[in-house]
């Protein structure tokens, strides 16, 4: 039996991001809000223990009290969740309960309408909606009135809980009057807590805002935006008397800025709100000179084209905060100058808006490289690893996006400071020049770059063995830039050649049995060293006489770090070394064949070690998924090697290797899963059919991976094994696709899987059919079923993404799996035309779903290669669709475009050839 078709969940949480380390220090103000890590808020009934009580125990250092008080408030609180949620109220609001208990009684009312998971986010959403009127109008009447508490942290508890339920109402119509109540306390001159009633109420503007940020509509009318924000900047006068209440108010700020586009297009409006920012850069307070700075952030990063008449301002205020301000304040001052930066790099790099770009940073580079570069001596005496974030480091960055932004135009304003610097007496004058050096290495020219990279390398190399450790690291650091930017056959200039390699591997491997910090950097040399050697043609390449030094070399120092516990170190090593292998080439395969005995003797150990603790069962994974992976790179380059001796050799070792990864699955740790599984998706390749005689025992784990929703990782890997396993088993995969297909079915309709699985499921449908053939008739329905749902929501999210990157990325991911599915079921049928009618049922459908991907100019490389090639497939393999490609002449101006492109140009002629077969 398989799951209903209900409907297709392709919503799922996860929304995927990516940052430098920078943003780390780009906060969204003080009125950013993270979900406390709390006890999960019970119900409080008539009759039991007092809340107040409760809450106490809850709080106290022995643990047996705690955990009994956690109890008790989850029995109470499943009883009634309204009259837990009045309770809590009470309990916040009532001015007579202690502080702690009443701060406690906020953080759990406020956790009982907000989550970071998002079906839990809705399910607690509809459980605030579905409260009685009048016990909701109470509740918000409680908490807007304790916004004047005496106790200032009561009244910042109680803006936080209001503001989320202003989250939840305001979209829906549901607190029309909030903002009104809210601009009216601002406008009071009387009050007997007038200071704790406004910076209160500042920081429940600011909250509503963040709030409402990223909602399609916001609920808010114009009207409403224009009072928040005179509010908010009235406060922000260098004429308030309370800098709490200013700090409060840039605060709000930041979280508001989104909300003024519109008063951002009048002038007088914004010239007003851009001198109150700057003023608060010169505020006596360091957390409002701050909080400032980072609303010029936002304000550059929302209205970049309106910058132009404040730059001369905010090159004075910013250069003035960096060289002299609290390090707080100048690393806010910094990003300024980086967010300028990534905007304008954004337009150059599209010819359509190239023209728009203001060029600041040209403009200001001869004034601001001084600046920064004297940041660079600012650096910490002790070598940090911690991801300690300091003035030297935000000035390093910005160098270098400078560099990126400007190119070849920034080296003559941070060579001759290298010059200078590289070789005084005075360490810090020596890092900063390598930092400045290395930060100068990508943007600008290799023509430019290279005669400067050949006079300093070998000066670079020999400052390998400065007495200053922070020197050392920083150099090594420099040289890993060098081999990832200017190392590689596509340059027509050589860096790195047969001369100075040698010098460079050796020093290498004298450093990387030095300090842990630096051991790391020399890893990155390695990576990059051996990425750059990927394409070279033939059977060798420069690196091969250095393989094994290299590969031994990172071994030990992964070893050295599991008995030093460098965590960090470790996974560099292993990155480093899975590059060096996945780049090798084919002389030095014996060697390859001889790590395959060292890592499963390793694998082995690790399955005997003391795991008593968390710590060491935590050791004990990272290991092993570091281990699996070397397996799975090695695996790959040796059956990727054109050698029937090389292959026979890696297939005397499968009984083993399958043993051992049976035995680590049982460990059922996340991390070790999604590792071990990928290695045996490279042995199913290598042995092909070979690999059935494994199958009934590695079958449990696939069920168990395809139903493992939390750990989502482990998922994808299990669908991409699948796939694996259906291109070498072929039709010999059929006896277990009722269970694949069943599990493969329930994922794609379980809303709580994370969404990015998704388009893989549905692309494993195409590599099932292809394996199959005619045997996937049984399930045809259920995945055109599924495929149909599949595309509506693409042409839905297709309508909505606007500019949004991670959606247009998950929906371009969306159509691939699609159509990589239907190519699949396409050729998977080809030879069983009398089962092709439900394709031609939907044949009218696929091509409205290529129109719709034809139209959108966000669509991927690989979206559309898949498109054409969904095209071609269906009239080759379809009869009677002539009618369908007259209703939609776009494939015409579709394929004559694809025709042009020199990668698609013999796919698209096909698809031609084959549609005009079906016309005639």
């Amino acid at each position: 039996a398989f799951p209903s078709l209900g409907g297709l969940g392709l919503g799922g949480e996860g929304k995927l991001s990516g940052a430098r380390s920078r943003e780390a220090v780009v906060r969204r103000g003080e009125a950013a809000f993270p979900e406390e890590e709390v006890m999960a808020a019970p119900d409080v009934s008539a009759g039991a223990v007092g809340l107040t009580s409760v809450l106490q125990s809850a709080q106290s250092p022995d643990a047996a009290l705690r955990g009994q008080a956690e109890q008790h408030l989850q029995q109470l609180r499943e009883n009634n969740h309204a009259q837990f949620v009045a309770s809590l109220t009470e309990e916040l609001c009532e001015e007579s309960k202690p502080i702690d208990t009443r701060r406690l009684a906020g953080l759990i009312l406020k956790n009982e309408l907000d989550a970071r998971d998002e079906a839990r986010k809705n399910a607690l959403v509809q459980k605030w909606i579905e409260l009685a009127v009048d016990l909701k109008a109470n509740i918000k009447g409680r908490l807007v009135s304790s916004l004047a508490s005496p106790v200032t942290e009561v009244g910042k508890v109680c803006a936080q809980v209001v503001a989320k339920i202003a989250g939840i109402e305001i979209p829906r119509q549901l607190w029309p009057d909030l903002i009104q109540i809210l601009l009216h306390n601002m406008g009071l001159s009387q009050h007997p807590h007038i200071t704790s009633l406004r910076l209160c109420t500042l920081e429940t503007l600011g909250y509503i805002c963040e709030e409402l940020t990223d909602l399609k509509d916001s609920g808010l009318e114009q009207a409403q935006v224009n009072n928040i924000l005179t509010a908010i900047v009235q406060g922000m006068r260098k004429e308030e008397p309370s800098q709490e209440v200013r700090y409060a108010a840039t605060c709000a700020l930041l979280n508001a800025v989104d909300f003024a586009s519109v008063n951002f297009e009048n002038d007088g409006e914004q010239k007003y709100i851009m001198q109150m920012t700057f003023e608060g850069t010169q505020s006596l307070d360091v957390r409002t000179r701050r909080a400032s700075f980072e609303c010029i952030v936002a304000i550059t990063a929302a209205y970049y084209h309106k910058l132009l008449p404040y730059m001369s301002d905010l090159y004075q205020v910013s250069c003035k905060a960096i060289q002299g301000d609290d390090e707080s304040v100048a690393l806010q001052a910094v990003e300024v100058w980086c967010t300028i930066a990534d905007e304008e790099m954004c337009l150059l790099d599209d010819e359509t808006q190239a023209q728009s770009c203001h060029n600041f940073i040209k403009n200001a580079a001869p004034h601001l490289v001084p600046v920064l570069l004297a940041t660079l001596t600012k650096q910490e005496e002790d070598l940090q690893d911690d991801g300690t974030w300091d003035i030297a480091m935000a000035g390093a960055t910005c160098i270098g996006l400078i560099a990126n932004t400007i190119q070849d135009e920034a080296v003559p304003l941070v060579w001759p400071y290298v010059q200078e610097n590289i070789g005084k007496a005075d360490w810090r004058l020596r890092e900063s020049a390598t930092m400045a050096f290395g930060s100068l290495l990508e943007g600008p020219s290799g023509q430019v770059l290279q005669p400067l990279v050949n006079m300093a390398f070998g000066f670079l190399l020999n400052a390998m063995n400065d007495e200053n450790m922070c020197v050392r690291d920083t150099t090594a650091w420099t040289i890993g830039r060098i081999c990832a930017e200017l190392h590689g056959i596509h340059l027509d200039f050589a860096v790195i050649n047969t001369t100075n390699l040698p010098q460079l591997v050796a020093v290498m491997l004298q450093s990387i049995e030095g300090e842990p910090v630096i051991a790391e950097k020399v890893c990155y040399v390695f990576h990059n060293l051996a990425t750059g050697y990927e394409d070279f043609e033939g059977d060798t390449s420069p690196l091969s006489p250095f393989f094994q030094p290299i590969v031994t070399a990172l071994l030990e120092v992964a070893n050295k770090a599991l008995i030093n516990q460098s965590t960090k170190l470790r996974y560099h090593a292993f990155e480093a070394l899975n590059e060096v292998l996945r780049c090798s080439k084919k002389d030095t395969a014996t060697l390859l064949l001889q790590l395959i005995p060292l890592m499963l003797t390793k694998l082995q150990e690790t399955l005997s070690m003391n795991v008593q603790s968390a710590e060491n069962r935590e050791k004990q994974t990272e290991l092993q998924g570091s281990l699996c992976s070397v397996l799975q790179v090695v695996i790959q380059k040796l059956s990727s090697i054109d050698n029937k001796a090389t292959k026979v050799s890696l297939m005397a070792f499968s009984d083993q290797l399958m043993t051992l990864f049976l035995q680590v699955f049982a460990c059922r740790s996340a991390t070790v899963l999604e590792e071990a599984l990928l290695a045996v998706g490279a042995l199913v390749n290598t042995m092909g059919t070979d690999f059935l005689k494994y199958m009934d025992a590695f079958f449990p784990y696939i069920e168990t991976g395809l139903q493992n929703f939390t750990e989502y990782q482990v998922c994808t890997a299990t669908v991409e094994v699948v796939g694996d396993l259906c291109r070498a088993l072929g039709p010999y995969i059929a006896k277990y696709c009722d269970k694949i297909m069943f599990f493969l079915l329930n994922d794609l309709q379980a809303q709580n899987l994370h969404r990015s699985v998704k388009p893989s499921i549905l692309s494993c449908f195409g590599d099932i059919a292809l394996a199959i053939e005619g045997q996937f008739e049984k399930y045809l329905p259920y995945a055109l079923t599924m495929l149909e749902s599949a595309s509506a929501l693409s042409i839905q999210t297709q309508q909505v993404a606007g500019d949004d990157d991670d959606m247009i990325d998950y929906n371009n991911d969306l159509r691939n799996g699609i159509l990589e599915a239907y190519s699949g079921l396409f050729q998977g049928f080809k030879a069983n035309k009398q089962q092709l009618k439900a394709f031609h049922d939907h044949a009218r459908e696929i091509i409205g779903f290529i129109e719709s991907i034809y139209q959108d100019t966000n669509r991927s490389s690989a979206v559309t290669k898949n498109a054409v090639w969904v095209l071609g497939d269906l009239a080759d393999t379809l009869d009677n669709v002539g009618p369908f490609f007259v209703e939609k002449p776009f494939y015409q101006k579709f394929l004559m475009e694809c025709k042009q492109n020199s990668s698609l140009g013999d796919t698209a002629q096909w698809a031609m050839e084959r549609i005009s077969m079906r016309m005639q």
